[in-house]
C-alpha cells in the first residue's frame, strides 16, 4: 500500500481560541517554533508518590491488594469541570523489576494543578472482561488522554500481559468509568498488526474556545504513536486505527532515533500532539544510548524530553527537531527509584490558568509537574 499523504491548507483549520498557543521565545533564534521554558515549581514535586495504604479488591486475584504501593508514574492529564485531572500508572508490590508488577491507572484531581486529591481505587485495571487476556497479569500502563469537542475522553494506553505490549483504546465521559475497546490496530489490514508490539499513542489536538480538543484533518483523526520510531495512524471513530505504511508496505517511520543525540535509542511519543501556528508540535521522550553512539552530554540509558515539528499540510513530514532536550532529569527522585539512569517521562500536557502544565514520570517511581508561561 502506498503511503497516504494528507494535504490541508492552514486556512481550512479552525484555530479560534482565547488561550495563548504560540511558540516560546527561546534563548536564541534557532528554534522559535518550540515551547521551552518549562520550570519546576518550588517545593511542590513530586506531586504523587506511592501509597501503601491504598487498597482495593482485585477481581483477577480475588483478594485485596495495595495497588499503588510500589510506584506511581507516567501520568496522562486533562481538564474536567475546571480542574486538572491526572491519570497515572500505579504498581503494586507483587514482584521485583520493571514490568514485573501489575499496573493499574489511578485518578487524582487538582484545583491549582499542583496539589492533588486521589481516589482510593484505580479507575482502569485488569478485570474479568473481554480484554483480560491482553491485560493479565501485567495490567494497564502509560495512558495518554485527549478530549473530543462533545466532552468524551479518549485514552490511549498500553495493555501488558507480560508477553506483548499493545496500544489500546478506552473512552469515558467522567474519567472514572471507562469502556475498553481493545488494541487500536486490531482491525487494520485484516488484523496484520493486531499482535504487534506497540505503545505510546499521541492523538492530534487543537485549541478551540479555550479548550484543548481532538482535531481532524481532512475528515480523519490522527495519532502519532511508537517507541522505537514514530508512526502515524488514522481513524474515523477514535476506536479503530490504521497505521500508515511506506512504499514497501511496512510501517512508515516518520521519525527515528538519531546517532549521537539524546534520542539515539528511542523516540517515544509523549502527550497529545498539538496544532500550533507553525505546524504540528509533538512532544516525545528520547532515550539515550550508552556508549559511543549516544550523546555524551547525557547519561547513557537516560530519558529526556524532546520536541518535533511536523507539516500541517503533510503530517508525515518532519520539519524540525530539537537537537538537545528541553527537559532533563535533575532532581534526586528523577535519578533514582526504578530507573537510576534518570528519567523525565512526559505524558500529560494541559492548558490551565493561562499556562501549560506538563506532567511527567520520575525514574518510573513518582509523578511531578513543570509549568510553562507562554507570555514570558
Amino acid at each position: 500500500m502506498k503511503t497516504v499523504i494528507f494535504y490541508l491548507s492552514l486556512f481550512s483549520i479552525c484555530l479560534t481560541t482565547t488561550f495563548p498557543c504560540h511558540a516560546q521565545k527561546l534563548a536564541g533564534k534557532e528554534y522559535p517554533w518550540a515551547w521551552t521554558g518549562f520550570t519546576r515549581p518550588d517545593n511542590v514535586n513530586p506531586i504523587i508518590s506511592p501509597n501503601p495504604n491504598s487498597v482495593f479488591y482485585c477481581p483477577m486475584k480475588n483478594q485485596t491488594v495495595a495497588w499503588e504501593e510500589s510506584d506511581t508514574f507516567n501520568p496522562a492529564a486533562t481538564i474536567m469541570n475546571g480542574k486538572v485531572v491526572v491519570l497515572y500508572r500505579a504498581e503494586d508490590n507483587s514482584a521485583t523489576g520493571i514490568g514485573s508488577r501489575t499496573s493499574r491507572i489511578g485518578y487524582a484531581s487538582s484545583e491549582d494543578g499542583l496539589t492533588f486529591k486521589r481516589l482510593g481505587s484505580p479507575v482502569l485495571f485488569p478485570a474479568n472482561d473481554d480484554q483480560a487476556v491482553n491485560e493479565t497479569p501485567g495490567g494497564c500502563e502509560d495512558p495518554r488522554v485527549a478530549m473530543t469537542e462533545d466532552g468524551t475522553y479518549v485514552m490511549a494506553y498500553t495493555q501488558w500481559n507480560r508477553k506483548k505490549a499493545r496500544l489500546s483504546i478506552a473512552t469515558s465521559r467522567d474519567l472514572v468509568h471507562w469502556t475498553k475497546y481493545g488494541p487500536a490496530f486490531a482491525k487494520a489490514y485484516d488484523g496484520r498488526f493486531a499482535n504487534n508490539f506497540c505503545k505510546s499513542g499521541s492523538i492530534l489536538t487543537k485549541m478551540k474556545d479555550g479548550k484543548l480538543v481532538i482535531a481532524k484533518i481532512k475528515g480523519k483523526y490522527l495519532m502519532y504513536w511508537g517507541e522505537q520510531f514514530v508512526n502515524l495512524a488514522t481513524s474515523t471513530d477514535l476506536k479503530n486505527w490504521t497505521p500508515m505504511l511506506d512504499k514497501n508496505n511496512e510501517l512508515l517511520k516518520i521519525m527515528v532515533p538519531r546517532k549521537n543525540k539524546f534520542d539515539s535509542q528511542l523516540t517515544e511519543c509523549g502527550p497529545p500532539a498539538i496544532i500550533t501556528k507553525d505546524g504540528i508540535l509533538l512532544f516525545y521522550n528520547g532515550k539515550n544510548l550508552a556508549g559511543k553512539n549516544g550523546d555524551q552530554n547525557y547519561t547513557g540509558n537516560s530519558y529526556c524530553a524532546g520536541q518535533a515539528l511536523f507539516d500541517i499540510k503533510n503530517p508525515t513530514k518532519l520539519l524540525k527537531q530539537l537537537d538537545k532536550p528541553f527537559f532533563i532529569p535533575e532532581a534526586d527522585f528523577e535519578k533514582s527509584g526504578q530507573y537510576p539512569a534518570g528519567t523525565v517521562f512526559i505524558e500529560g500536557l494541559v492548558p490551565f490558568k493561562n499556562k501549560w502544565f506538563l506532567y511527567y514520570g520520575c525514574a518510573d517511581s513518582r509523578v511531578s509537574v513543570a509549568v510553562y508561561d507562554p507570555t514570558k
